[in-house]
């Protein structure tokens, strides 16, 4: 159930907890919106989740790619002390 509407959705078992998990999420932060901006609309408070969930992806993404350039540069600095101690 997201937002009062029932949908079917076909999973592996192992995924299930995490969908209810998300659904459960999801349908607690729409009700947040709903009473925090008094929104009834559920398109609208659907569409603000969506962009909640978008903005912390792609805040994920760049620390992600952040993070992968900061470790390549510390095993570079790493491999050239290691060579120059060999």
């Amino acid at each position: 159930m997201i937002a009062g509407r029932p949908y079917k959705v076909d999973i592996l078992a192992e995924q299930e907890e995490i969908v209810r998990k998300a659904a459960k999420e999801l349908n607690g932060m729409i009700k947040d919106y709903a009473h925090r901006y008094q929104f009834d609309d559920q398109q609208d408070l659907l569409a603000m989740v969506a962009l909640q969930f978008a903005h912390t992806a792609v805040d994920l993404e760049s620390e992600k790619d952040f993070r992968e350039k900061e470790m390549e540069q510390k095993l570079a600095e790493i491999d050239q002390l290691l060579e120059s101690n060999i």
